[in-house]
């Protein structure tokens, strides 16, 4: 990796060296912050009470519940749990549609 006490490269050359941005050797992720581990907590909460909520009734629970959210902060938040929900909306849909055309019983 870049040694910064490396007096012959510079961190600049060091860098270049292992292909990477001088600025991605001094990044320092920030972590989550407290309203998001919050939110993500209620969400769970919720999801265990509900699975069949999507998206936009997750929006709707918390914002009933008082909290300042759109659909896009649900869904970065709620990650894979409603997605993987979305997927099944999907099937069940073609598959309804298959057996209302008798292809599917």
């Amino acid at each position: 990796m870049v040694e910064p006490a490396n007096p012959e490269l510079s961190i600049g050359k060091q860098c270049k060296l292992l292909s990477i941005s001088r600025s991605s050797f001094y990044y320092q992720p920030k972590g989550e912050t407290a309203l998001n581990l919050m939110l993500m907590r209620q969400i769970d909460e919720q999801f265990l009470e509900t699975p069949f909520f999507g998206v936009q009734q997750m929006t709707w629970h918390l914002r009933n519940e008082g909290h300042l959210v759109n659909e896009k902060r649900i869904r970065v938040n709620a990650g894979s749990k409603l997605a993987h929900l979305a997927e099944v909306k999907v099937t069940h849909l073609c598959d309804e549609q298959a057996r209302s055309r008798g292809v599917l019983m």
